[in-house]
């Protein structure tokens, strides 16, 4: 019996949305077969967080689960169905609900055991006239960071040999997973072919780093662009760009360009790229630094640990 999915993935049913994804992403890296080929286990793990995250991950499945309407596996529930339902039927059907109607022809009935049966994952194939979808397939991609962010279209080689084009949508988050409609294994009997899912592993970038929409930076600037303010240059995920350091800044200060950050299919508004800035001293300063800055050390008393002390009571 499948997992319930709060609990696959480590969740109760009051995780927002942010906490179901978060905890998924977590999970496919620690789960992930592709990643730990090692594990026995790794592969039943991760096909029970995924169909868990396709459940919860949808606002309208997880609120149909929440209220008893389907299962784990998204199936429908029966409705209950009482005694008293039944009890001014004709012949009280109620009681003949543990067997068959009497009136139902039984290759009928076999015909619905072989259907029930295929659902589950069981029944015999070979049964003449059946027909079934085919297995999904699972993959996990890694792409490095700037193509998640842009959106690209790759390849992944399959087990046998094979190539499966996959397009990456521009704004792929790591751990996203990708559905290829009938990209799966082959039916049965003339059946439809199964689906394809394509876990993103998104490689780490040494420049840019990731907040939902927004790009964060870390920007390196000079002492004299720091107190004198000045135009710099800064990369982005679409190029360089210029950037005004306003006169007297320190490190830490964040610098925000509207608009320099994901964007997804089908949003409006791109998010942003948030730049911190950090001053950056020369490794060898020459004499005529050290020499200004000896003279202006003896003619002011800024210190900027003062603060700090008086709030630390110090």
């Amino acid at each position: 019996m499948p997992k319930d999915p709060y609990a696959a993935l480590g969740l109760t049913k009051s995780a927002s949305a942010e906490d179901i994804k978060k905890a998924y992403r977590k999970l496919v890296r620690t789960s992930h077969p592709d990643l730990h080929p090692d594990d026995a286990g790794a592969e039943a793990r991760f096909k029970e967080i995924s169909l868990a995250y396709d459940l919860l991950k949808d606002p309208d499945t997880r609120a149909r689960f929440d209220a008893g309407e389907i299962d784990a596996q998204g199936a429908e529930r029966p409705q209950r169905q009482y005694y008293r339902d039944f009890s001014d039927t004709p012949d009280n059907a109620y009681h003949g609900r543990a067997g068959f109607d009497r009136s139902e022809d039984p290759a009928d009935i076999f015909a619905e055991i072989l259907r029930n049966r295929a659902r589950q994952g069981g029944g015999e194939y070979g049964e003449r006239g059946f027909r079934a979808a085919g297995p999904d397939v699972r993959y996990s991609l890694e792409v490095p960071f700037l193509d998640a962010a842009r959106g690209t279209e790759t390849k992944i080689t399959l087990p046998d040999g094979q190539s499966l084009a996959v397009r990456i949508p521009r704004g792929t988050e790591d751990g996203q997973t990708l559905r290829l409609r009938g990209k799966g294994e082959a039916g049965f009997g003339g059946g439809s072919p199964g689906d394809a899912y394509i876990t993103i592993l998104v490689r780490p970038h040494p420049v840019f780093r990731r907040d939902g929409d927004d790009i964060l930076i870390t920007l390196p600037i000079t002492i004299d662009e720091a107190v004198l303010g000045g135009k710099v240059t800064t990369p982005t995920i679409d190029g360089p760009v210029g950037l005004t350091i306003p006169a007297g800044a320190s490190s830490g200060r964040v610098l925000r360009l509207r608009g320099r950050g994901i964007e997804r299919a089908g949003q409006k508004a791109k998010g942003d790229q948030k730049v911190e800035l950090t001053i950056i001293a020369p490794p060898e300063p020459d004499d005529a630094l050290r020499d200004f800055l000896s003279e202006w050390r003896k003619t002011h008393t800024f210190d900027p640990r003062a603060e700090l002390l008086r709030r630390a009571g110090q």
